[in-house]
């Protein structure tokens, strides 16, 4: 079995040496860049074969997020941004720009690469149940081996962490998901954040597919969670 390839993109050297000594003696095959225009060539030059990029924001020459936003219009692969940035505006403009996660410098290594498995893992899950698979809900469609979502005629471009969310949805359509239950499914077990990340990327998912639409497909069950379906008129 192939070893999981990950970019890693920090600009500190002994930052980045520390890092990239600890995901090599786990296995993984790694490689370092130390800007953003670097680490833009580097992806570019491999674009298909990288399975997880860890990604620094305050770099020289193009900040992590620009480099995100631009990774995020080719590929789903998961992105997890480092920075010592904590306030909350930076953590949403982080994953608004396409990160599926965002852990705050200084972390305990255990803790990063526990993130890093999960996020191979979800990658490696969606590629197993991806092959030729098609959802259809009303006028929204999921495509899984072209990791494409339409509605209406409409292509919609998603994060992957929203797309999994989708895909869980849809796969279950019509029938309500608590909160544990997407938290399990999308984030994995052992997910280390915030309890309410369904909350915040139900709200991203709305404000994408349903937003402007006569007939909203994401439903919340107060108390329980969500699903994907119809609301039902109130004297039914």
């Amino acid at each position: 079995m192939p070893e999981s390839q990950i970019l890693l993109v920090e600009n500190e050297e002994s930052v980045a040496s520390f890092i990239y000594t600890e995901l090599s003696f786990e296995g993984y095959t790694v490689e370092v860049a130390y800007d953003g225009e670097e680490a833009l060539r580097k992806f570019s030059a491999d674009e298909n074969n990288w399975d997880l990029i860890l990604l620094d924001w305050m770099l020289p020459k193009l900040d992590g997020l620009e480099v995100c936003r631009r990774i995020r219009k080719k590929s789903h692969v998961p992105i997890i941004i480092l920075t010592a940035r904590d306030q909350i505006g930076d953590k949403v403009a982080g994953l608004d720009g396409g990160a599926d996660d965002y852990m705050t410098k200084p972390f305990e290594i255990e803790e990063l690469l526990a993130r890093v498995r999960v996020g191979l893992r979800h990658k490696k899950n969606l590629e197993k149940q991806s092959d030729r698979m098609v959802f259809h809900f009303e006028d929204l469609t999921v495509n899984l081996e072209k990791r494409s979502v339409e509605r209406a005629g409409k292509i919609f471009y998603l994060t992957q962490r929203e797309f999994d969310l989708l895909t869980v949805l849809i796969k279950h359509q019509r029938k309500v998901m608590t909160r544990e239950q997407l938290l399990s499914e999308v984030w994995g077990y052992d997910f280390m954040g915030q309890t309410n990340i369904v909350d915040v990327y139900i709200r991203y998912l709305r404000n994408k597919i349903d937003r402007g639409q006569e007939h909203p497909l994401i439903q919340t069950v107060r108390g329980v969670g969500y699903s994907l379906d119809l609301m039902k008129d109130e004297d039914e």
